[in-house]
C-alpha cells in the first residue's frame, strides 16, 4: 500500500503555519477560561478507559487540521489492511495479526482463527491443570524482551486475582546474577520452568534454560518433561532439550505484541482461564472501537495525532509515564518496547530516510514514588515534558485513607503541571502550562487491563503509520547481537584483531 507520508501532506505545512501563528502558544490556563465545554470536548469514554485530553496544547484548529492530515495519510485504509490481514509488514513480508489473538471464538473468517482458539484452549487447559497442581508453587518464565515485559507486567499488574499458593518469578537478563537470585528461592521438585522463545535459539533465553537445567538435575530433579514446558514453534529442539510439553504461535505475532499469545502462558496460570480471556475480550472491545469509531471520536487515533504534534511541531523528546497504581510498576518498561522498539525508526517503509523526528523516549514510574523522584524536572525543568497519569477508580484494597490520599495526589500533580504559581520568579516559581494527559479506568481488573494495553498497540500504530514507517520490525536489535558473537569467544582467546582501539582496550582489561 503506498501512502503519502505526514510530512508529504497539505496539511502538514498548514500545521506548521499554524504552530507558528498561534498553536504554538496555546495557554492551557486561558483556554480553560474562554472555553467553559473544554473539558467535554477533549475527554471521551473509551472501552474501559476515560480519557482526559483537555490539559493538553491543542486547539480546535489543530485538531481539525490533524485529523485532515491523517485522512490525507490514508489512516483508515492503512488500519483496515491490517485488520483485513495484509502483509503491511513489509520488511518481513508478514501480515500484522496479533488482533485475532483476541478475537472471540467464532467471530472471524480469518484462515487462522481455528488454529488460534485450538492453540488458546490447549494452553489454558495446561494452565489449569498447573493451577490444581499443588505440588507445583513457583512458576519461573525464562523469557527476554516480548517473551518477558508483557507477562511480567500482566502478572504484576493483576496480582489481586493471582491464585495464592503460586508464586511467579521473570528472568530475562543474561547476567546470571539475576538467574542465581532466583533459584536461590526454589526447590526444584516444586519448580516448572517456562522457556519462552520462538525459534528456541534466543542467546540470552536459551543461556538461562540451560542453567536452569543443569540447576534441576544438579539438586536431584529428574523429571524435566514435567518441571518444564516451551512457547515455542520450534517443538523439535525443545524436544531435543527434553521438553514434552509445547505452545506454538505463529509469525504474524511480533514479541512485543506476543502476551496474548502462548507467551501469556504464566499470566494465564496466574489468574486462570476465565481471566485470560477477559483480558482477550477487553483488549478485543478497544480493537472494535479502533476499527470502527470516526476518527475525530477514536481515541487510539486522537493520541496518536496527539503525539505527532509534540514530536514533530512542539519538538518534545519524551514522555513520562505516571501509573497511580503500584501494581502497575511495570508498565512503563512494557510501553518502552512497545513504543521505541515499534517506532524508533529513521527511514521509512520504503528505506527512505525520514525528514522528521519519530518515537519520544519513554519513561516513569508510579506514583506518588516519582513525585519525590523526577517530577521536580517536570514543574522545573528546563525541558518540557508531557506526562501520561493513569488512576483507577475503585481500591481493591480495604485498609483507610490509602487510596483517597493517592487520586488527591494524581489530580494535584495534573493540575500543578497545568496552573503553575505565580510569583516574581525566583525558586518557587512554577512557570506551569505543562500538558498532561488523564486516563482513568473504573478498576483494575483483566478487563481493563487489555482495553488499556490494546490502546496503546493502536497508538503506536497510528503514529508509525503516519510517518509512514513499518512499526512492526525491529532490526535496530541485531547488529549488537551479531558483534557479540564475534566478541564473546574473544574473551576467552585474547584476540583483538581487527577491532576498534576502545574495543580492543576494554578486551584486553577484561581478558580471562
Amino acid at each position: 500500500m503506498t501512502r503519502p507520508r505526514c510530512d508529504q501532506t497539505a496539511a502538514w505545512g498548514a500545521l506548521g503555519q499554524h504552530f507558528e501563528s498561534k498553536g504554538g502558544r496555546l495557554d492551557l490556563r486561558e483556554a480553560f477560561r474562554s472555553d467553559a465545554d473544554r473539558f467535554e470536548a477533549l475527554s471521551q469514554q473509551a472501552p474501559h478507559v476515560f480519557a482526559d485530553l483537555s490539559k493538553n496544547l491543542v486547539d480546535t484548529a489543530t485538531q481539525a487540521l490533524l485529523l485532515d492530515m491523517a485522512r490525507e495519510c490514508r489512516l483508515e485504509d492503512h488500519r483496515d489492511a491490517m485488520f483485513a490481514g495484509e502483509p503491511i509488514n513489509n520488511t518481513e513480508q508478514r501480515a500484522v495479526k496479533h488482533w485475532l489473538l483476541r478475537v472471540p471464538k467464532g467471530a472471524s473468517r480469518d484462515a487462522d482463527a481455528a488454529e488460534v482458539h485450538a492453540t488458546l484452549d490447549a494452553m489454558l487447559a495446561y494452565a489449569e491443570q498447573v493451577r490444581g497442581d499443588t505440588a507445583i508453587t513457583d512458576i519461573v518464565n525464562i523469557g527476554i524482551g516480548g517473551s518477558d515485559l508483557g507477562p511480567q507486567m500482566a502478572v504484576a499488574a493483576l496480582a489481586e486475582f493471582v491464585l495464592p499458593g503460586k508464586r511467579f518469578h521473570f528472568v530475562s537478563n543474561v547476567d546470571g546474577h539475576e538467574l542465581a537470585g532466583v533459584l536461590r528461592q526454589l526447590q526444584p521438585q516444586s519448580t516448572l520452568f517456562l522457556i519462552a522463545s520462538k525459534t528456541f535459539t534466543t542467546i540470552e533465553t536459551m543461556t538461562n534454560a540451560r542453567s536452569a537445567r543443569a540447576w534441576f538435575e544438579g539438586q536431584g530433579g529428574t523429571d524435566v518433561a514435567r518441571h518444564f514446558a516451551a512457547l515455542t514453534t520450534n517443538v523439535a529442539a525443545a524436544r531435543e532439550f527434553g521438553i514434552a510439553t509445547t505452545f506454538g504461535f505463529w509469525d504474524w505475532v511480533g514479541g512485543r505484541y506476543s502476551m496474548w499469545s502462548a507467551i501469556g502462558l504464566p499470566i494465564a496460570i496466574a489468574i486462570g482461564a476465565a481471566g485470560f480471556r477477559q483480558l482477550l475480550a477487553g483488549a478485543h472491545e478497544m480493537d472494535r472501537h479502533f476499527a470502527t469509531a470516526p476518527l475525530a471520536s477514536n481515541l487510539p487515533v486522537r493520541l496518536g495525532l496527539l503525539d505527532l504534534w509534540y514530536r514533530n511541531f512542539h519538538g518534545f523528546t519524551s514522555r513520562s509515564i505516571a501509573p497511580y497504581h503500584s501494581a502497575l510498576r511495570r508498565l512503563p518498561a512494557y510501553l518502552q518496547q512497545l513504543e521505541m522498539e515499534s517506532n524508533g525508526k529513521r527511514v521509512d517503509a520504503q528505506g527512505g530516510l525520514l525528514s522528521m523526528a519519530t518515537s519520544p523516549v519513554l519513561w516513569g514510574e508510579p506514583g506518588t514514588n516519582g513525585q519525590h523522584a523526577y517530577f521536580q524536572m517536570l514543574h522545573q525543568g528546563t525541558d518540557v515534558v508531557p506526562v501520561e497519569f493513569i488512576a483507577v477508580k475503585q481500591a481493591l484494597h480495604d485498609l483507610p485513607g490509602h487510596h483517597s490520599q493517592l487520586l488527591a495526589n494524581v489530580l494535584a500533580q495534573a493540575q500543578a503541571l497545568m496552573s503553575g504559581k505565580a510569583t516574581e520568579g525566583g525558586h518557587k516559581h512554577f512557570p506551569g502550562n505543562r500538558p498532561s494527559t488523564f486516563f482513568l479506568l473504573e478498576r483494575l481488573d483483566p478487563s481493563s487491563l487489555g482495553a488499556l494495553l490494546a490502546l496503546y498497540e493502536h497508538r503506536v500504530f497510528v503514529s508509525g503509520s503516519l510517518w509512514g514507517i513499518n512499526s512492526f520490525d525491529q532490526w535496530g536489535v541485531e547488529l549488537g547481537k551479531v558483534l557479540a558473537k564475534d566478541i564473546a569467544p574473544r574473551l576467552d582467546s585474547g584476540d583483538v584483531s581487527g577491532l576498534d582501539a576502545s574495543t580492543a582496550g576494554l578486551l584486553r582489561r577484561l581478558y580471562r
